[in-house]
Order: structure tokens, then C-alpha cells, then sequence
């Protein structure tokens, strides 16, 4: 995925705050929705955006879809910002 898709995912505050909720593990469409108050096709709708970026990954287990964190495009993202900044060494 390309990384200004990936910015745009991360620029709305509910799908940043998907991502944070999705650190403690999976979680079903459902639980997500739960925990917001808007409608579940928004929710819906930031899911896809997420998994369009590669954010996130969705399975299936009998008729629910669970979500989880694909952390391998988070570290992708803080190895770039890390080597705009110059490394580790320049904080």
C-alpha cells in the first residue's frame, strides 16, 4: 500500500482510534461498533478504509468478522518517520 493511503487512513480520529482499540487484540465488528456513537455503516466504512491501507486484516469465524492489527505497515510508517527525523540518534 502506498503511504499517502495509509496517511489518509491514519488522519480521521475514529479509524486512529480503531487502531488503538485493536492493540488489546481482535476484535468483532460488533464489539467496534459498541464503542462509538455513530452508525454502524460509518464504522463499516472506516474498517474498509483501514483495511484498504493495510492497517488492518478481517477473518471470518462462522458469521462474525473479527479485526486485528496489522502491525507490520505501523513499523513500515515509524521506520520512515524515524529516518526523516535523521535516526534514533537525533531526538
Amino acid at each position: 500500500m502506498g503511504l499517502q493511503q495509509t496517511m489518509k487512513a491514519l488522519a480521521d480520529p475514529i479509524r486512529r482510534e480503531i487502531l488503538n482499540m485493536l492493540k488489546g487484540g481482535r476484535m468483532s465488528a460488533g464489539e467496534i461498533v459498541d464503542k462509538f456513537d455513530v452508525t454502524g455503516a460509518s464504522i463499516s466504512r472506516h474498517l474498509s478504509v483501514l483495511k484498504e491501507a493495510d492497517l488492518i486484516r478481517d477473518f471470518r469465524e462462522g458469521k462474525f468478522i473479527f479485526y486485528e492489527l496489522n502491525a507490520s505497515v505501523l513499523e513500515e510508517i515509524m521506520l520512515w518517520i524515524a529516518e526523516l527525523r535523521g535516526g534514533e540518534d537525533n531526538v
